[in-house]
């Protein structure tokens, strides 16, 4: 029914081995013989986990959750455009990431795992320490010391070891792998069960928005954690016959930051600090999948300056929208780009994490 497979290689491995990379060092994914059916949908659960039927979690009693419901979406106008809000910052941990994190800590109770490690700028972090709290699994987080207070608090209230790595995220990246010869990977990089959850996130629009998907997903891009996520969901309804084309993908980096921009269309290649740290992401680790999917569905990466950024946070918190900078970049990039059709945008992170580069902005 499930395997795991090599990006790479092709090579596959039983789905339920404690594994996180191949042993050619290539990425997995998660990949099935069985389409997504509608009416397999348990509509007594209101929140992600009614597509249960859809993740390979296969133990209904090893999942770890906070019942977590729909997150909102909102019609709203935005720099004077007409768009919708997906309001993912209202997760439980205050980040989409809970998604990911949720399906991973619930792959990890089912195959008796104890202990994980984990590496982030923050949110997967977080997210991935309070399911681990759940589900008392000892969670070890490497996270780069630059890292906001706001995050660093959750990361420590929920138990978990914390690793502060001096240097930048790639820097952090490169301890975690290291550890991770002697440990189990909980990564919402390298481990596919993450990608897993955040494919929810289309399965969710679809629903709510009467069976249909929105032209143009608006998404900040770092590691591309949301974006492989969603192409996984979209294949799936491709597959079983209920869209026949994906939505276009506008991903969004920062002009610091813009590996994507550097690759698929010959840009300067500019690395330094953005306020929008979840995607200060200089070298991601699946870039080339990334840039992959963007081709294949004729997505576009669009990239947005800090001044951008933070109009778009003051644009938002305005209205009532308590975002961080890195949900703010994709509300920026409504600014810099015409979009053709229906626009939905994925506001990923509470600003209730970033509440001291907040106040620094609006002073």
């Amino acid at each position: 029914m499930y395997a795991l497979r090599c990006h790479s290689c092709n090579r596959e491995y039983d789905i339920n081995k404690p594994i996180w990379r191949c042993k050619c060092g290539g990425f997995l994914d998660i990949v099935s013989d069985e389409k997504v059916y509608l009416s397999l949908v348990d509509k007594t659960i209101n929140g992600f986990w009614r597509y249960k039927k859809f993740i390979p979690v296969l133990s209904e009693e090893a999942i770890v959750s906070f019942n977590e419901s729909f997150t909102p979406i909102v019609r709203d106008k935005v720099f004077g455009k007409d768009v919708f809000l997906k309001l993912d910052y209202l997760f439980p941990s205050g980040s989409y990431k809970d998604r990911g994190s949720s399906v991973l800590v619930s792959k990890v109770k089912e195959l008796g795992i104890s202990k994980v490690l984990e590496d982030s700028s923050g949110n997967a972090g977080s997210s991935i320490a309070m399911y681990c709290a759940k589900a008392n699994v000892e969670a070890n987080i490497f996270v780069p010391s630059s890292t906001s207070k706001g995050k660093l608090t959750q990361l420590v209230a929920f138990g978990a070891n914390l690793k502060l790595v001096k240097g930048d995220r790639q820097a952090t990246s490169e301890a975690a792998l290291n550890a991770a010869e002697r440990m189990y990977y909980a990564s919402h990089v390298y481990n596919p069960f993450f990608f897993e959850g955040t494919k929810t996130f289309i399965f969710e629009l679809f629903e709510q928005m009467n069976f249909k998907l929105p032209d143009n997903i608006v998404m900040p891009v770092g590691n591309g954690t949301l974006l492989i996520g969603a192409y996984i969901a979209c294949k799936q309804l491709m597959e079983s016959g209920y869209i026949d084309e994906f939505p276009k993908f506008v991903c969004v980096q920062s002009d610091n930051c813009s590996p994507l921009s550097y690759v698929l269309y010959g840009k300067e290649k500019r690395y330094s600090t953005t306020m929008a740290e979840g995607i200060a992401i200089r070298n991601p680790l699946r870039l080339d999948q990334m840039c992959e999917i963007i081709k294949e569905t004729k997505g576009i990466v669009i990239t947005v300056s800090e001044e951008d950024i933070k109009e778009g946070l003051l644009e938002m918190v305005r209205k009532g929208y308590y975002i961080e900078p890195t949900s703010a970049s994709a509300i920026a990039a409504l600014k810099v780009v015409d979009l053709t059709g229906s626009t939905l945008v994925e506001l990923t992170g509470n600003g209730l994490k970033a509440n001291e580069k907040i106040y620094s902005l609006l002073k």
